[in-house]
């Protein structure tokens, strides 16, 4: 008996020894299939651990006993990749629309977007503070970057902008942005001076900051990349780039002798491959990268075929906000025939140049363009449907991924984020099908990790619900 006794308090020993051995952590993926995104290997029998906000690393399966986790996640049959980011959206509307706005943000969670980088609009004092929440945890939302208010020139069409005419002007708006800490600087080309945009360019790097913008018709693409510009933003300035009248149609504009409705059908009859080359080339030296916004092009072109009315995601939307979509189509009903076809025309033109950018070594950083005015691209979904987009135009399902994962933390110098690795930021995304084989996949989400915390598909559910009550 004595014998039995002292078996059993040596197993328990064991036990207890074993047990304290194991590193204790919050949550452990076990049993998926892990993309490997920089290369698109499929990487199997790996085990997935997080403590906190943070990736404790990725281990072989046989390492599981090693660990003990508050929460383990059996990813049998799922695809496992880093959180998906958007890097063009907006929060606009007027202070009446500020939670309506606000009420956004779940929506990009429950869509497996993790992180999301504002383009600026007027609502920069809200965009500011609800950065500072999320990141204190005060506020449910993705993590948010922002360029704060955006620069232009006097007289600008937008509300909410920084307008300057001057270089003491940009000085002291520069000045005001850096103390807000925005993460970028965002220009736009309504009514800025080309020597003034250029300028921007020239202090925003002098100073070690990103930019990011339209730009204006009166200056070449060669021009803006040469100065620094970080990212354009839309396909119709790279449509612009690639015309061999592109540096005549830029003189017109400055001397006030062409519309840019004029110019852009011009830019398109006058396009050239070898000539696009040779400045996409030049873009790629100078590290310029692409934010396409497929989705804004694509819908507003064919408003002629699809209205949208029928939706189902208008459900999602404050009243507010679904009427700030009416502009674009009040605008594109009086299109003529003549106009509607060049608006097609225009749209597959530019949608054909994602795989020369890609070849000429541009970087492409998907972004959507998503949120107040800019009809029937919606937060969360649009990201999905941009990078079907992407495959349509002739990238493969891994290329379209990268885009939406890798260039965006390396844009905005956030290190943490872009990959499943030790030392990142808990940010995953589990599918039931395979995005590598069909880019779809990336809507059929099981499980979202945001900053270490975890959301099933019952919690997802619940997200979509609550947003869709507040929208009433």
């Amino acid at each position: 008996m004595k014998k039995i006794l002292l078996l059993t308090h040596i197993l328990a020993c064991c036990v207890l020894l074993s047990s304290a051995q194991k590193r204790p952590v919050d949550v452990l993926i076990k049993s998926g299939s892990l993309i490997e995104i920089q290369t698109g290997k499929l990487l199997a029998k790996k085990i997935i651990v997080v403590k906190g906000k943070e990736i404790v690393g990725v281990f072989d399966e046989s390492q599981a006993k090693n660990f003990e986790a508050k929460k383990v996640i059996d990813a049998t049959g799922k695809f496992i990749i880093p959180g998906l980011w958007d890097m063009h959206v907006h929060f606009g509307g007027g202070d009446t629309l500020i939670q309506e706005n606000k009420n956004l943000l779940p929506l990009y969670v429950a869509h497996g977007i993790t992180a999301v980088r504002d383009a600026a609009a007027d609502l920069s004092p809200s965009v500011l503070q609800w950065r500072k929440e999320i990141a204190d945890g005060a506020l449910f939302g993705p993590t948010l970057f922002t360029s704060g208010p955006k620069l232009e020139g006097y007289k600008s069409t937008w509300i909410g902008d920084i307008e300057v005419s001057t270089k003491e002007e940009v000085n002291k708006s520069l000045d005001s942005l850096q103390k807000m800490k925005v993460n970028f600087i965002k220009i736009t080309d309504n009514a800025i001076k080309p020597e003034i945009y250029l300028y921007i360019l020239a202090e925003a790097k002098k100073r070690g900051i990103k930019t990011s913008g339209h730009v204006p018709f009166a200056l070449t693409m060669d021009e803006v990349s040469a100065a620094g510009l970080g990212s354009v933003e839309h396909m119709s300035y790279v449509l612009k780039a690639g015309s061999t009248r592109d540096k005549e149609i830029s003189e017109k504009v400055m001397a006030g002798k062409l519309a840019y409705r004029v110019a852009l059908p011009m830019a398109l009859q006058s396009f050239d491959e070898n000539t696009a080359m040779a400045v996409y080339r030049r873009m790629a030296k100078n590290g310029t990268a692409v934010v396409p916004t497929l989705s804004i092009s694509q819908s507003t072109a064919f408003l002629d075929q699809d209205n949208h009315q029928n939706d189902a995601y208008l459900q999602y939307l404050g009243k507010g906000l679904k009427k700030t979509y009416e502009w674009r189509v009040t605008r594109a009903v009086q299109d003529s025939p003549d106009a509607i076809t060049e608006r097609h025309e225009i749209y597959f033109k530019t949608t054909s140049l994602l795989p020369l950018l890609l070849k000429a070594g541009v970087t492409i950083i998907a972004g959507t363009d998503a949120g107040f005015l800019n009809s029937y691209v919606y937060p969360g979904l649009g990201l999905h449907k941009e990078l079907e987009h992407y495959v349509k135009a002739g990238l493969t399902p891994l290329q379209a991924l990268q885009s939406a994962i890798i260039p965006g933390p390396t844009f905005l110098n956030q290190p943490q984020y872009g990959n499943i690795a030790a030392g990142k930021s808990a940010d995953i995304v589990l599918l039931n099908q395979n995005p590598l084989e069909n880019i779809e996949a990336t809507q059929a989400i099981n499980t979202v990790i945001l900053r270490g915390e975890v959301y099933d598909r019952n919690a997802l559910d619940a997200i979509l619900e609550e947003v869709k009550k507040k929208a009433k």
